[in-house]
């Protein structure tokens, strides 16, 4: 046994009268106490190790729940409830069934569509055939009915030769060569040139497809060279145009205003449009910023309508905000796991949908107080939620003086579907052809985009103007451009 007695509490008086039994037994339970504690020391360090692996556990619990979330929330998102393109939809989703006839409203009646009647170039008069008693002949003959066949001509090229001569000057003998008249100077004409643009840009076909259509219907051997040296002659007959086309947006009370990204030689690039009632701008710049912005409008101080993008919001005049966005964001948040996030998001969706609606039906004093008040209980409701539904109410209440302009001013649409609709068809053209090489295409892109667009808002054929447009190009005069200053042509 150990003769160090310092570890007992005691004198040495104490311990020299204290039986060697009691004083052993003293050392032995203070050993004891001695491992107790240390084992006691280590359960509390294995306690703290294990409370903080809980507390990692936690967390990663809390992550994983939330991004379980986002991802049954993205797993539900479609076109319809948020902003992603129609064309991403699943094919294989089954679509929501449609309500029964009973719950059906009465739809609307639509005009149908008929074609029209064109002016007869031949006239063919066909008479009753015999009468089924054996009768060949009939009096009191009138018309009752009109077919119509509508048939191309045999297309066949018109090439025209121009023979260039040569001579010697009778006075000085220096040899003197014809040239080749101005307007003639390119090898093709200017509906030949309209309709390798009509395929190409209005329609959005590759330059291997035009050249097989070329080669198909026309019988004409054309290269893909010859194909971009046409567009090229297009960007700098469209000038003028492009030209009008701005001139007379900016003119406008209301612009619809929007933007989407781009590719030049593989580098982000982002295309501006401004769509007015009669006329749709197209503009593409390296930047998605207020600089853009400016440069899109120039002097421009109409009522914009536009979606909640920052730039917009600090317009100082005037403004619509998208609706159509703001019902898609809510019905996002309508499909969320979360029961009371979801009926947040129903709630929202349900007003806003009225508040479009109001567009058609103006609402009665009553209507609108009643309406007004459910919406300040949503806002109050929701507004300090910290989630998507509280992000959003946020969001209405910091565009508030922008959610009903369209009741008060004329002309002006609840959503800005015309500046969607207008960017559609350049989406589409931006995934087949993945954009452009150059300056030269983005100005092509610009021009071709504005004056299509700006005849089918105005319902006009592009192929007239692109035949005007190349001949006076060839002719170096000026085109005319009555039409896009809403003067009939």
């Amino acid at each position: 046994m150990s003769n160090d007695f310092s570890s007992i509490p005691l004198s040495a008086k104490t311990l020299s009268q204290t039986p060697p039994e009691v004083i052993a037994l003293i050392l032995g339970l203070i050993n004891q106490i001695g491992q107790h504690e240390n084992q006691i020391e280590q359960q509390k360090n294995e306690i703290e190790q294990l409370k903080n692996e809980i507390e990692q556990l936690k967390k990663q619990n809390a992550a994983l729940e939330k991004r379980n979330v986002e991802l049954e929330t993205k797993q539900k998102m479609t076109s319809t409830n948020s902003s992603k393109p129609p064309s991403s939809d699943s094919p294989f989703k089954e679509k929501p069934k449609t309500p029964s006839k009973k719950d059906k409203k009465p739809r609307e009646k639509r005009e149908g569509f008929s074609r029209k009647r064109l002016e007869a170039t031949e006239t063919h008069k066909v008479m009753p055939e015999a009468c089924s008693c054996g009768c060949t002949s009939h009096e009191q003959l009138s018309e009752f009915h009109t077919h119509q066949v509508v048939e191309l001509p045999e297309i066949e090229l018109i090439v025209e030769d121009y023979v260039l001569y040569e001579g010697k000057c009778t006075d000085c003998g220096k040899t003197v060569k014809a040239k080749v008249p101005d307007e003639k100077r390119i090898g093709y004409g200017p509906r030949l040139s309209a309709v390798i643009i009509e395929l190409v840009g209005v329609h959005g076909d590759s330059r291997r497809g035009t050249e097989d259509f070329l080669a198909s219907v026309f019988g004409l051997k054309v290269s893909q060279g010859a194909i971009q040296k046409t567009i090229d002659r297009a960007k700098e007959a469209l000038e003028p145009h492009y030209d009008a086309i701005r001139e007379e947006a900016h003119k406008a009370e209301v612009g619809h205003i929007d933007e989407t990204s781009w590719k030049t030689n593989g580098v982000l690039r982002w295309v501006w449009t401004m769509a007015t009632a009669t006329v749709a701008f197209f503009m593409i710049h390296r930047n998605r910023s207020r600089e853009a912005f400016e440069a899109l409008i120039g002097a421009w101080k109409g009522i914009l309508v536009s979606d909640g993008y920052g730039v917009y919001q600090k317009w100082v005049n005037l403004r619509q905000t998208c609706l159509a966005h703001l019902i898609r964001r809510a019905l996002g948040v309508s499909v969320h796991p979360d029961p009371d996030i979801a009926k947040a998001g129903a709630s929202i969706t349900e007003e806003l949908r009225l508040l479009c609606h109001m567009a058609h039906a103006p609402p009665s004093i009553k209507e609108w107080n009643a309406f007004y008040e459910r919406l300040i209980d949503i806002f109050e409701l929701y507004g300090d939620w910290d989630n998507v539904a509280g992000k959003l109410v946020r969001h209405l209440i910091k565009e508030i003086d922008s959610l009903w302009t369209f009741l008060d001013s004329h002309g002006v649409d609840p959503t800005n579907n015309l500046a969607e609709r207008v960017l559609r068809f350049l989406v589409t053209y931006r995934k087949r052809s993945f954009g452009t090489r150059g300056e030269g295409g983005e100005r092509f892109i610009e021009r071709i985009m504005s004056l299509r667009q700006t005849c089918r808002i105005q319902k006009r054929r592009t192929f007239p103007i692109l035949v005007e447009a190349f001949s006076a190009w060839l002719q170096r005069s000026s085109p005319c451009l009555a039409f896009i200053r809403g003067h009939t042509l």
